[in-house]
């Protein structure tokens, strides 16, 4: 009896082990992953080695250095071509380094990384550009360049005996484009990431973009996984996307003068086609759950805005990216910008994630581990219910012997 009790017992612990691996509600049924955005750039300045580090401490799956180009063709990272707000460039660089240019069909007056060389940008320190986060560590870190992140991914990974991968987003694909070549950037960004982790699906590596033409070149020059990003301005009081320029569609689209909006894609024939050439789908997370604006202010500031809204459920979006066979990572998920009122800010990646999200992008690291951590696992219980069923039996059938 004893024996048959614990071999019963085995099988169920055996079972419930191997569910914990394959009951999440992502699309392989793995763990969904956490994704620094900008690296830990809530606590520390973004895009800086430091926040990156941060975040790797802090549990991070990957990291994303979203990428600009420099005058001599060295990619560094920054969130836009425009420098001003996330750096000292200001203190460091006359008005006479600025120049006017279009970004995204927007006639931008700034300082862009691409009049800068890489010894002019590593003159530079970053800066904190949220007034609400903390700005004592302004000035301290300099600009990294894509390499140095590689050097500092493979090297935390051999440190912590864990993989940390790297979540490049191309930033304004046509823009860079217009100058310095056609596809010169993807080029680049590909030779770079395939000398370091070699050309395959498997490397610890998503490439995304906001562009489509980019992704579709992308995909007949590398086997890493690419992710299409899609944006939108705000939501509407009736929970529809609001869609205006520059974000009701891919710049590269409006530019060929194709009507696909950023709504259309996450439509479940846009999936089918971003299929064809990306193997996941990166939506705002607005696009995921439906939600109502009926009036109550959740977060008490006294003001109605897209946090106060009620969420009732998924859109169906993530369940129609599954159905495709597209992966489905959502941002930004903000400590200090909790959307729909949610509290504490763990809840709201936690009910995204419960409806079966690939991965997260948030500013707080630690945030989005603990709420992976927090999901529960359908079908562990199921299985050890199983298990102690089959333990039950058993008992019976020696009993009936």
């Amino acid at each position: 009896m004893q024996t048959l009790i614990l071999s019963a017992l085995a099988l169920a612990l055996a079972a419930s082990a191997n569910a914990q691996a394959t009951t999440y509600k992502t699309l392989d049924g793995a763990a969904p992953i956490v994704i620094a955005h900008r690296g830990a750039s809530g606590y520390l300045p973004e895009h800086t080695l430091e926040a990156y580090a941060k975040a790797i401490q802090l549990g991070a799956n990957y990291i994303e250095p979203d990428l600009v180009m420099t005058k001599d063709g060295v990619l560094i990272a920054r969130h836009e071509p425009m420098l001003d707000s996330t750096t000292d460039v200001a203190a460091k660089f006359g008005a006479n380094r600025k120049s006017t240019r279009m970004v995204d069909g927007v006639s931008t007056t700034a300082y862009f990384a691409g009049d800068f060389t890489l010894a002019e940008i590593k003159t530079l320190r970053a800066v904190q550009p949220r007034a609400n986060r903390d700005q004592s560590f302004n000035g301290q870190f300099s600009i990294p360049t894509l390499d140095e992140i590689v050097t500092l991914a493979k090297t935390q990974s051999l440190a912590t005996g864990r993989t940390v991968g790297l979540y490049p987003e191309i930033k304004h694909g046509t823009f860079h484009d217009s100058l310095f070549g056609n596809k010169t950037f993807e080029n680049k960004l590909v030779s770079t990431l395939h000398a370091a982790y070699g050309n395959s699906a498997n490397a610890p590596v998503f490439i995304q973009s906001f562009e489509v033409g980019n992704l579709q070149y992308l995909n007949g020059q590398t086997d890493m996984r690419l992710v299409q990003l899609v944006d939108a301005n705000d939501v509407n009081a009736d929970g529809s996307m609001d869609l205006v320029d520059p974000y009701r569609q891919p710049y590269d689209v409006l530019l060929a003068g194709g009507t696909t909006t950023f709504a259309d894609m996450v439509s479940n024939g846009g999936l089918a086609a971003i299929k064809a050439y990306a193997d996941g789908v990166g939506p705002w997370k607005p696009y995921l759950v439906k939600t109502v604006d009926d009036g109550v202010d959740r977060d008490g500031d006294g003001q109605l805005t897209i946090n106060d809204r009620r969420v009732d459920g998924s859109t169906g979006v993530i369940e129609a990216a599954h159905a495709n066979g597209l992966f489905i990572h959502t941002w930004t998920f903000r400590n200090d910008a909790s959307g729909y009122g949610f509290a504490p800010p763990k809840a709201e990646m936690a009910y995204y994630l419960q409806l079966g999200v690939d991965g997260v992008f948030t500013d707080y690291t630690d945030t989005g581990v603990a709420a992976v951590a927090s999901i529960p696992e359908p079908g562990t219980w199921a299985l050890m219910a199983g298990g102690l069923a089959l333990l039950a039996g058993r008992r019976q059938r020696r009993r009936a012997d």
